[in-house]
């Protein structure tokens, strides 16, 4: 076997990986706030709340004093590593290169959505929500709704609800999220290929990194992603197994910005 590599090979291979990870490898991270890190630790400034206030005729105004708080996240490295015995019929079979960079793609997006979601997990606001019965009906997510509403989560689109499985498979039995007589054939869930279902304001959508039994509401301003390096890879030969290993990485931290942006409605259900 060769143990030289085209150049222009790994090139594609490389962009393989990196368009199947934006594509399909991550659910959480393009809902989230991002932030490019050079160092090992990433930053975020929490800002405060405050109120307008009014001035007298030729008087001073009063200054609102916000609160500056910051809080960080460490990076950590990630692999998703695969030998490759028959690296030559890889280069000439384009669907062969394309199934092995998607199964590291998926591997890192996984793990970008364990990433983020453990982080929302941990620091989430202490106020849950609870379903009211075997499922998760519509007064619970009015609930939710109006949870959100009363912590001013600004309702300007980027309202998220991440669900586990089960418990979005619920919102099916809930007649104005799924039938066409209240949102119309071009709004039931997965029409067109959908992957999102916007309801009471929140873009809601199903994913296997939330827990059994969780679902969470969250802004995408109250979440931070660092990035200290953005997924890449490389492929190099190793005598020792007579293969080619292909390794892609990532080095990544997540933590929550402003609990008061991030809820858990618990389903009993799941």
């Amino acid at each position: 076997m060769a143990n030289t590599i085209d150049t222009a090979f790994i090139k594609q291979f490389e962009s393989d990986v990196h368009l199947a990870y934006q594509r399909m490898g991550s659910k959480l991270r393009n809902t989230v706030r991002t932030s490019n890190v050079t160092g090992s630790v990433v930053r975020f400034q929490k800002i405060g709340s405050a109120e307008a206030t009014t001035k007298s005729r030729n008087g001073n105004v009063t200054p609102m004093e916000l609160a500056h708080t910051t809080v960080e996240a460490t990076m950590a490295d990630y692999y998703a590593a695969e030998y490759i015995d028959k690296l030559d019929e890889l280069k000439v079979n384009i669907n062969e290169r394309q199934a092995v960079a998607q199964s590291a793609a998926a591997a890192l997006g996984r793990k970008t959505d364990a990433i983020l979601y453990a982080a929302m997990d941990a620091g989430a606001s202490s106020t849950q929500i609870h379903d009211t019965g075997s499922a998760l009906a519509k007064a619970d997510l009015i609930s939710l709704f109006e949870t959100l509403g009363t912590n001013d989560v600004p309702e300007d689109g980027q309202r998220y609800l991440a669900m586990h499985p089960k418990g979005f498979a619920d919102l099916f039995l809930i007649e104005e999220f799924a039938s066409s007589d209240y949102v119309g054939d071009k709004n039931l869930p997965f029409a067109g290929g959908m992957t999102m279902k916007e309801f009471l304001g929140m873009k809601i959508f199903s994913t296997s990194a939330v827990t059994a039994g969780k679902n969470i509401a969250y802004h995408q301003s109250a979440i931070g992603l660092g990035i200290n390096s953005d997924v890449s890879t490389e492929v190099n030969y190793v005598p020792e197994k007579v293969s080619h290993l292909a390794t892609s990485m990532m080095s990544m931290g997540a933590v929550v910005i402003n609990d008061a942006g991030v809820y858990e409605e618990l389903n009993n259900n799941s």
